[in-house]
């Protein structure tokens, strides 16, 4: 694993784009912080700008670096959960809405948080399929266009069927709750 983590590291700091597997699904991953990297994934995925990705990080305490938003206590717990934090700032600009939310999820998987705590900042992650196309299972699923495209292909998991995306939650200026998805 560690031998992985040290590839998809080295590629992430040169603005590189990682296949990865997650705690959900295989994703499409690059630094959140690295506009250039983002928009290679955005044209990757054709996808459009003003839909927002999400990105991974290992603790709460990450996510408080990019946000000064009052902030829900979200545990981890079986289900992995993405939340939409308002004013966010320090990430890369193309991956903050115009209305300056944010997705982050703080990552359960063992390889996805030791990625992103060696790494030192978030990782964009998201679903490995074209924007609007069916979202792959396991690795197989995933298409030579998205395989192609990418710089790095972490060798983890590939046989192992993937559950589903994250749910996603809003947490709104007044601190109320959208269910998302």
């Amino acid at each position: 694993m560690q031998k992985e983590i040290n590839k998809a590291i080295e590629v992430l700091r040169r603005g590189g784009t990682i296949l990865y597997p997650t705690d959900t699904i295989w994703g499409i991953g690059c630094d959140a912080k690295n506009e250039k990297a983002v928009g290679k994934i955005f044209t990757l995925k054709r996808r459009d700008e003003r839909k927002a990705l999400i990105s991974l990080v290992c603790n709460k305490k990450m996510i408080d670096e990019y946000t000064t938003a009052n902030h829900l206590q979200i545990s981890i717990s079986a289900t992995p959960t993405t939340v939409i934090y308002q004013n966010v700032n320090g990430l890369a600009t193309n991956l903050i809405a115009e209305d300056k939310t944010a997705a982050f999820r703080i990552s359960t998987d063992t390889f996805c948080r030791k990625l992103v705590t060696e790494f030192g900042a978030p990782i964009v992650s998201t679903s490995a399929n074209i924007s609007d196309e069916e979202i792959p299972k396991q690795f197989s699923e995933i298409t030579d266009e998205i395989k192609n495209n990418v710089d790095y292909i972490v060798n983890l998991r590939k046989k192992e069927i993937m559950t589903s995306p994250s749910k996603i939650i809003l947490i709104n200026e007044d601190g109320s709750i959208k269910k998302i998805r």
